[in-house]
C-alpha cells in the first residue's frame, strides 16, 4: 500500500517541504532510507543523515532548519517521535484490516459474533462463544467451548484460549499465548505418586490487557485466574492458578509467578523474576531482573537480587560482594601477623 506525502500531512496535521505527490511503501531508519520509505528525525545526533538519507519522506520537527541541500521530502510536525508512533499505530491498523470469515474454519452453530469480525483460516471456535464486534482471530487459533471475547480484540495466529475463559475489550492476544491451561496442581498419595487435583476455575483477561507471544496463563483451581485492566505481559512469561495481577502492572520476559500470588497496581516487574506462590506484592512495587521475591513485599519497594533486598541495600551490599575476596586476604594477613606476634 503507498502513501503520498499529502496523505501522511494530512494524518499528521503537518506541513509539507518537498514534492506533496512523492509515494511511500514502507519504513526505515534514517540512517539507512531508501527511495519509496518514509523515515523520521527526532534525536539530533541522527542530524547528519538528513542529508544523505535515500528516504523520500522524512517527518521532522517544525524547529528543524537544513544548513545544507536534502533531497528528501519533510512533513514538519510538533513533535516528529510521537507523530512517527502515530503513524505506525495508523500503519498497523491499516494492516490488520481484516473482514470475514475463512474457509476451512470450524464455528459452532450454537457460538455468536459481533459485527466486522475476522476469522481466519483453519481456526476452531467452540461451543456457545460469544465474540464481541470488531474481533480479529488469525488463522490456526483455538477458542475453547464457553469463551467470551470483548469488542476490538486481536489473537493472533496459533494463540490458545481454553474454555470458560473471559476476554475483555481492547485486548491483544499474540501468537503461541496459552489463555487457561491447567494449574499446576497435584497432590500426593499414600504411595507417594502424584495425582492430578482437577483445575475448574478459568481465566478473566480485563480490558487493554496485551499478553506476549508465547506466554502462558494457568486457569484456577477454583474461582479465577484475574489480569486486571491495562497489564502488560511480555513473552514467554509463566502465570499460575489463582494468581491476579492488578491493574497497569508491567512484567517483563521469562518471568514466572507461582499459584495464588497477589500482584498490586502499577508494579514494574524485570525479566527472569522468580515469585513464591500465596504472597502479596503491593502497589507501585520496582523489582529489578532475575530477582527472586519469596516473601510479602509493601507498597513502593524496589527490589534486587535473590533472595531480593531493598534496592539501595543490594547496591551498597555489592560493593562489597566484589571486593570479598581482598577483604578476606587482609583479614588472614591481620590475623596472621597477630599470630606472630
Amino acid at each position: 500500500m503507498k502513501f503520498t506525502a499529502q496523505q501522511i500531512a494530512d494524518i499528521l496535521e503537518g506541513d509539507i517541504v518537498g514534492d506533496a505527490d512523492v509515494k511511500v511503501s514502507k519504513l526505515a531508519k534514517i540512517e539507512e532510507g531508501v527511495e519509496g520509505a518514509l523515515t523520521f528525525l527526532a534525536n539530533p545526533k541522527y542530524t547528519s543523515y538528513i542529508y544523505s538519507t535515500k528516504a523520500s519522506i522524512t517527518i521532522v520537527n517544525k524547529t528543524f532548519q537544513p544548513e545544507d541541500d536534502i533531497t528528501t521530502t519533510l512533513i514538519k510536525v510538533e513533535d516528529a517521535y510521537k507523530s512517527f508512533s502515530k503513524l505506525l499505530e495508523y500503519y498497523n491498523q491499516v494492516k490488520l484490516n481484516k473482514f470475514g470469515i475463512e474457509q476451512p474454519s470450524f464455528i459452532a452453530a450454537s457460538s455468536s459474533h459481533g459485527d466486522n469480525v475476522y476469522i481466519g483460516a483453519f481456526s476452531y471456535i467452540g461451543e456457545n462463544v460469544t465474540i464481541g464486534e470488531n474481533v480479529k482471530i488469525f488463522p490456526n487459533s483455538y477458542i475453547g467451548d464457553n469463551v467470551k471475547i470483548g469488542d476490538n480484540t486481536l489473537v493472533f495466529a496459533g494463540a490458545k484460549i481454553y474454555s470458560e475463559c473471559i476476554i475483555g475489550n481492547n485486548c491483544v492476544i499474540n501468537s503461541g499465548a496459552i489463555i487457561g491451561a491447567d494449574g499446576f496442581g497435584f497432590a500426593p498419595n499414600e504411595k507417594g505418586e502424584y495425582q492430578k487435583v482437577p483445575q475448574t476455575g478459568n481465566v478473566i483477561l480485563e480490558d487493554f490487557v496485551d499478553i506476549g507471544a508465547a506466554t502462558t496463563i494457568d486457569r484456577a483451581t477454583l474461582g479465577s485466574t484475574i489480569i486486571r485492566r491495562g497489564v502488560k505481559l511480555d513473552n514467554q512469561i509463566q502465570i499460575a492458578h489463582n494468581v491476579e495481577i492488578g491493574k497497569n502492572t508491567v512484567i517483563a520476559a521469562q518471568t514466572g509467578i507461582a499459584g495464588s500470588t497477589k500482584i498490586g497496581e502499577n508494579c514494574q516487574i524485570g525479566g527472569q523474576v522468580g515469585i513464591v506462590g500465596h504472597i502479596t506484592i503491593g502497589n507501585n512495587v520496582k523489582i529489578q531482573a532475575q530477582s527472586g521475591i519469596g516473601r510479602n513485599v509493601k507498597d513502593n519497594e524496589v527490589l534486587q537480587g535473590s533472595p531480593a533486598l531493598a534496592y539501595g541495600d543490594y547496591n551498597k551490599s555489592y560493593v562489597h560482594f566484589k571486593n570479598l575476596p581482598k577483604i578476606i586476604k587482609k583479614f588472614n594477613d591481620l590475623e596472621k601477623s597477630y599470630g606472630d606476634s
